[in-house]
């Protein structure tokens, strides 16, 4: 009875699925084109990954190059720049030397050329300040004041009974700040007071 059950199931699935020759037979060509078309797919997918590869890279060189271009060029005007900083400065510095030279030409036989050669060379210091001042210059007034080892370099003691102890008599050099910076310290003669 074993027999008879086997070869009922065995007849039922060969008329379900075919004999076994023919279930290799039909599945196989029907396989072999799908790789066949799969294949050409991929080799497209893969030549246009290949192309937009080639394009990405050729972008990313020509923005390589650009930001090197622009490097350089920055370079170039940050030394230009450096190069010619000072070239506002002594434009404005050169009035007062005009003014300077004018100063010199006055006639020396006329009677009033000291005057007017102090009043020249005042004007000329006021017009050069006045220039520097532009360019953050301050000058420091230091006489009367308290001495600060921070602004003023002390070159001598005095006694004094006018100007107390500490305190600034005289200036032999002006000191001046540049924006919020000691350019120079102002060399000054410091009170001992009475003694």
């Amino acid at each position: 009875m074993t027999k008879q059950k086997d070869k009922q199931k065995e007849e039922v699935m060969t008329e379900t699925l075919g004999e076994p020759e023919e279930i290799g037979s039909q599945e196989v060509p029907e396989a072999q084109a799908g790789i066949g078309e799969s294949k050409n797919e991929l080799l497209i997918e893969l030549e246009n990954a290949k192309k937009e590869a080639l394009a990405n890279q050729d972008k990313l060189l020509r923005a390589a190059a650009e930001f090197e271009n622009i490097k350089k060029r920055l370079q170039r005007e940050k030394e230009t720049s450096l190069k010619y900083a000072e070239e506002c400065v002594l434009r404005e510095i050169l009035p007062a030397v005009d003014n300077l030279e004018r100063a010199l030409s006055q006639d020396q036989n006329n009677p009033e050329c000291g005057a007017i050669l102090k009043e020249g060379v005042e004007m000329t210091l006021k017009g050069l300040l006045s220039s520097l001042e532009k360019f953050g210059l301050i000058q420091m007034a230091s006489v009367g004041k308290p001495f600060d080892p921070n602004f003023h370099e002390a070159m001598v003691m005095e006694s004094s009974k006018e100007v107390p102890e500490q305190n600034i008599l005289q200036e032999y050099e002006k000191g001046y700040l540049f924006k919020d910076r000691l350019l120079r310290a102002a060399k000054v003669v410091v009170s001992k007071g009475d003694v």
